[in-house]
């Protein structure tokens, strides 16, 4: 197996390693409120999405097994405007007929900004509009052995969120769709084709015991490879969720099972998600 593939392959495993990195979709939080969430997905897959969409088995019978750790966090600031920050912890596995290779250690960081435009008008409409960056942390090599533990570059992303409740009923929907511009990585002369991305979810508590049904990807265009534009360079990728909630203690776990249903040049294959939530109050 030459140097390409296996660099492909380890691509491919950080991609969906860090394609769950979904955070929490929340009102906008009122000053010195907030809430904090940690949550751990593991995935083990021995396919990928090739680059025309279709289920293939990872080259000399490979095999990616990602575990990836995600806290996320927001504080209300100020009347409408609230702050998001997110660390990442990942463990990142691939074997093949050649060699097994490991890479543990921080993710890449993000931070958001988020405002609620129409509240300051008057306007009750749960409107949101959230803007962010994502920060390279996590190490990258561009040896062909090395798994990276990040993208290597900095993104940018604006989104709209919605949502509505049900209340005095406990169900709810919300959701975004936002637009992410991605840098050139220095280093590998790669530059990730821009993604439009979305998450939609609707849940519902009754007593201690909830559910949740959640839908979210991204589509990416086409990709510059050192200078060169290649149509068949992007990622896409689209999943859907469904997970039992219960409350314990201040907070709210979650233990859900996230299914690929489609992608290009990622992983293929479900997902095992488990989370805990809890919020405070002035």
């Amino acid at each position: 197996m030459n140097s390409r593939p296996r660099r492909a392959a380890a691509s491919a495993l950080v991609a969906g390693a860090l394609s769950v990195a979904t955070a929490q979709a929340q009102w906008v939080e009122r000053p010195g409120d907030g809430w904090i969430t940690l949550a751990v997905y593991h995935q083990d897959t021995r396919q990928r999405y090739d680059s025309s969409g279709e289920l293939q088995d990872f080259f000399a019978d490979g095999r990616a097994i990602s575990t990836a750790s995600f806290l996320t966090g927001a504080v209300g600031l100020l009347p409408g405007l609230d702050a998001w920050a997110q660390l990442s912890w990942q463990r990142l596995r691939y074997d093949d007929g050649v060699t097994d290779r490991l890479a543990t250690g921080p993710g890449d960081a993000r931070l958001w900004l988020r405002g609620a435009p129409l509240a300051w008008f008057g306007s009750s409409f749960p409107l949101a509009i959230r803007g962010g960056v994502k920060l390279p942390v996590g190490d990258f090599d561009v040896v062909a052995d090395f798994i990276p533990l990040g993208d290597g570059q900095r993104d940018w992303e604006l989104m709209a969120e919605v949502g509505h409740s049900f209340w005095p009923r406990s169900g709810y929907v919300s959701g975004w769709i936002g637009y992410r511009w991605r840098e050139e990585n220095t280093e590998s002369l790669k530059h990730h084709g821009d993604e439009l991305f979305y998450f939609v979810q609707a849940g519902a508590m009754m007593g201690r015991w909830g559910f949740r049904f959640s839908v979210d990807g991204w589509d990416g265009g086409s990709g510059v490879t050192e200078g060169v534009w290649v149509p068949s360079f992007q990622r896409d990728l689209s999943q859907l969720q469904p997970s039992l909630l219960r409350k314990i203690g201040p907070g709210e776990a979650e233990l859900g099972v996230r299914f690929s249903v489609r992608g290009r040049n990622i992983p293929a294959g479900s997902t095992l998600v488990a989370r805990y939530f809890t919020r405070w109050r002035r």
